[in-house]
């Protein structure tokens, strides 16, 4: 996921592609369901940002190139997110529950900000040649070194509460594992490697993921 500077447009439309193929389908299954309609906006809701967060991200905000082993693995997380957490939705038979229900939209939300706030706000000391070489610890990347995970990991587990079905909370709890022992010790490496005693004077005064607490 870093170094990619090559232009990569057929990886990025064949995310695309299959994000449209799984949202139609998304949008069929609650359509086609039971679910009352205040689950089914939700639902709606959180499909559709998303969808134009992602593909805003990856072709207008942040144009950075994919490979094609990065692109078949966000379309296996993709399936997740828009057939997933509908199906958990649609065979969830308890009764409504309005505190949950809340609280995974106001996660989605600041999850959703999080991820994207962090990445906008890196993206002008980015693109200044004068900060080449130079590692970025402002924004809201001074709370947590890997942040935007951090926003991944509340806007999933959002959505897994809008579903109104513990079980989704199986996706958001197994994506932290992920990160945790896997995508933060890749991306760590790959920093002390580029920056050096930058990121490990970084390291030393900021949290790895969750502000003030890991």
């Amino acid at each position: 996921m870093y170094g990619i500077k090559q232009k990569t447009l057929g990886s990025k439309i064949f995310t695309l592609i299959i994000q449209l193929v799984y949202l139609t389908l998304a949008f069929y299954l609650i359509a086609s369901s039971d679910l009352t309609n205040v689950v089914s906006y939700a639902l709606y809701f959180c499909l559709l940002i998303t969808f134009i967060r992602l593909n805003a991200m990856s072709f207008i905000w942040l144009p950075r190139g994919i490979s094609w082993k990065e692109a078949l693995g966000n379309s296996t997380a993709f399936a997740i997110y828009y057939i997933g957490f509908p199906l958990f939705a649609i065979y969830h038979h308890s009764s409504f529950s309005m505190s949950m229900y809340l609280i995974g939209i106001a996660l989605f939300l600041i999850g959703s900000f999080i991820n994207t706030a962090s990445e906008l706000l890196r993206k002008p000391f980015k693109d200044d040649p004068a900060n080449k070489g130079k590692l970025y610890t402002g924004g809201l990347f001074k709370y947590a070194i890997h942040i935007n995970y951090f926003g991944d990991v509340l806007w999933v587990a959002g959505f897994a509460l809008v579903t109104l079905n513990w079980w989704a909370m199986i996706i958001p709890i197994f994506l932290l594992l992920l990160f945790m022992f896997s995508y933060i010790p890749n991306a760590d490496k790959y920093l002390l490697g580029k920056y050096g005693k930058q990121f490990e004077a970084y390291q030393k005064i900021t949290k790895k993921l969750i502000p003030f607490i890991w």
